[in-house]
């Protein structure tokens, strides 16, 4: 399909530059095959039903941007994948100044190493010494907020809580599955008592999320790998909640894209643990999941893409455009949306 399609207008001020307060305060569109209203995040347990089963992304923001010298030449640096124990991928600002082999020094006695240069323009770090990368990445680096926030404003020690869920129990994402950035005990506990419950996987979201379609066509646009888990208690019980006429309500892309890559072509989820580089776009046929809870995506993105697919080019569109003009806010700190499509 032509990316122009997915192309829209979105005015500066939608963009949401802080998360709303309380979180489940924040303002949800509803959008059926039948028509949209506006509601509340925390209207949630009136608008599922008893039954339906929520699934949210466990996995925890690490502070993944860094700042480094090779010789005097800045580097900087945000990791995108996990490839060993010591090893991540990056992509490399300023990446004509560094070469295979080369020493990165990001400050606080953290250094790393630089080789296997992708066609991406992304390297490898090797990061030297015996502490758990973890430990050197709280020294030297920062909280990976998108562009679209990044460039308007400087990471705070707010984003620290704001862009971490309450679910966010694995550390390994560099962005963060922001649909459950709505969600507070409270709601929770309001689902919970109207019979509405809800289950965990992992997806590790990394940088690629934010990089912009540069094809003319979605067939020749290819999305970067993450990696995933569902264990197979989680996969037995989303199976049953759908055999018994429940529905399986994704809390974000990440969440949605994993089940789908763990589907058999009956629908039935298996577990699943390794890389994804599942692209939905129109035409997909979904299989494990019977609804999405996810905010609003940017032009002409593979996300944008993906809630298209679910709900039809032309409604999403038509929820955009109304979105804009009723004055919701958009992208990661921004408002949400729930899809409900007809399920067969």
């Amino acid at each position: 399909m032509n990316v122009n399609l997915f192309d829209f207008e979105l005015p500066a001020e939608r963009i949401a530059l802080r998360p709303a307060s309380p979180r489940d305060s924040a303002r949800m569109l509803v959008v059926e095959r039948a028509g949209m209203h506006d509601a509340a995040v925390r209207d949630l347990a009136a608008l599922l039903r008893a039954g339906d089963c929520l699934v949210f992304n466990d996995t925890r923001v690490i502070p993944a941007q860094l700042e480094g010298l090779r010789g005097s030449a800045k580097i900087g640096a945000t990791l995108h994948k996990r490839e060993g124990p010591r090893r991540w991928r990056a992509f490399i600002r300023n990446a004509r100044k560094l070469r295979d082999g080369e020493t990165v020094e990001f400050g606080g006695g953290v250094i790393a190493i630089a080789s296997a240069r992708g066609e991406d323009g992304s390297f490898a770090l090797d990061f030297a010494g015996d502490e758990p990368v973890e430990l050197l990445l709280e020294r030297c680096g920062r909280m990976p907020l998108p562009p679209y926030i990044a460039s308007k404003r400087s990471t705070d020690a707010r984003d620290a809580e704001d862009y971490q869920t309450m679910f966010a129990s694995e550390p390994g994402a560099v962005a963060a599955p922001t649909a459950a950035l709505h969600f507070t005990p409270d709601l929770i506990s309001a689902l919970e008592s109207a019979g509405i419950g809800h289950a965990t996987l992992t997806l590790h979201v990394g940088a690629g999320t934010f990089l912009p379609v540069k094809a003319e066509d979605t067939d020749a646009h290819r999305m970067h790998a993450e990696w995933g888990r569902i264990d197979s208690a989680t996969a037995e019980r989303l199976n049953a909640v759908r055999a018994s006429g429940g529905r399986v309500i994704a809390v974000g892309t990440t969440s949605l894209r994993l089940i789908e890559s763990a589907c058999d072509e009956d629908g039935t989820i298996q577990p699943f643990e390794g890389d994804t580089a599942i692209f939905i776009t129109p035409g997909y046929r979904f299989r494990g999941v019977d609804g999405l809870i996810t905010n609003f995506h940017l032009p002409r993105s593979t996300l944008f893409m993906l809630v298209s697919a679910l709900m039809g080019l032309e409604a999403m569109q038509a929820a955009y455009a109304h979105a804009i003009a009723a004055g919701y806010r958009f992208y990661s700190y921004g408002d949400a949306s729930l899809l409900l499509p007809s399920r067969s």
